[in-house]
């Protein structure tokens, strides 16, 4: 099972994620509300840090953006605002080790402490939260992991997690021994997010180059634009929305990337139409570097053009 999996190696990644940081490199820093406020008294209030910390793991189990965000502190927020779509969903599933979004579910054990569980279609994960050791303006929380399915404990794997208090609400401060720092890793998950989405686009554009043959072949002319190659929205294909291409690529655009079709090569003495695509990231450095080119020929090139749309003079890349 792949959540029993994921357990089982829980331990390596949350000590050597590399989205985290040693607690003591600057817990002063993240800490930005009245030092002298007692934090022991509302451990278990609605909005202490036991409380807080079950609306992080239920966000996790959902990978709900949104509310999971509301437990950053003010850097880190901004960072993960920053982040691709798929990093930030990345990051979330640390929480919770399960590889899908999640239906959560919040019971209390005997002593009356949360227990969050999170039932996907691969499997369910059981957290229970344990009672907060508070001192000033931070709180830690031992939190116990396991496969809802695993009545002996076997899989089970025990962490604190950090909390702290910034203008008077309770954020997400470590995961284990480490702690979070989002911003100084930023451009590290740029950097991944971008390699994934430059192999994506290349894929992208081999599907839109069949797709355009495929159409070609049945209607005997190249269609006018990408959206010819999409779904109709109701009833049979047409000429007009063949549905040789899902809704995203015949929109342009796809992970991070806008696509470009161009009919190229026609002539009044009967020439045949050709057409060239183009891939350009979006947002160049964040959801991609390289630019790619798919000429007359079919010949697929790419380079890193800073964001411009690609060329025929780009280096060709070697067919896979």
């Amino acid at each position: 099972m792949k959540l029993r999996k994921n357990i089982l190696i829980a331990r390596a990644i949350l000590l050597n994620a590399p989205l985290l940081f040693l607690v003591s490199h600057s817990l002063a820093q993240e800490s930005s509300s009245n030092p002298s406020a007692s934090a022991s008294a509302s451990s278990a209030s609605p909005n202490g840090p036991l409380a807080a910390l079950r609306d992080v793991l239920t966000a996790a189990c959902s990978q709900s953006q949104n509310d999971f965000s509301r437990f950053l502190t003010a850097r880190n927020k901004e960072s993960f605002a920053r982040m691709a779509p798929a990093a930030r969903v990345a990051f979330m599933k640390r929480f919770v080790l399960l590889n899908e979004a999640g239906k959560p579910s919040v019971t209390a054990n005997p002593s009356g402490r949360p227990v969050v569980r999170c039932d996907t279609p691969a499997g369910a994960a059981e957290i229970q939260i344990g009672g907060a050791d508070a001192r000033d303006n931070v709180a830690f929380l031992p939190v116990d992991l396991r496969d809802a399915t695993d009545s002996s404990g076997a899989s089970a794997i025990q962490v604190n997690m950090g909390l702290v208090r910034e203008n008077g609400e309770w954020k997400i401060l470590s995961l284990g021994v480490v702690l979070l720092d989002l911003p100084s890793l930023e451009l590290e998950w740029d950097s991944v997010e971008a390699d994934k989405n430059e192999q994506t686009a290349i894929e992208s554009l081999k599907q839109i180059a069949e797709a355009v043959e495929t159409y070609r072949h049945k209607f005997a002319r190249l269609p006018e634009s990408l959206s010819n190659l999409g779904p109709p929205l109701r009833g049979a294909a047409t000429a007009e929305a063949a549905g040789f291409l899902e809704s995203e690529l015949s929109a342009g655009m796809k992970n991070g990337y806008s696509f470009r079709y161009v009919i190229v090569g026609a002539s009044g003495l009967g020439a045949p139409a050709k057409f060239e695509l183009a891939a350009t990231p979006l947002t160049y450095g964040r959801t991609g570097h390289r630019s790619f080119f798919r000429d007359a020929s079919g010949t697929l090139r790419g380079a890193d053009r800073h964001g411009a749309v690609g060329a025929a003079s780009d280096p060709k890349l070697p067919v896979e």
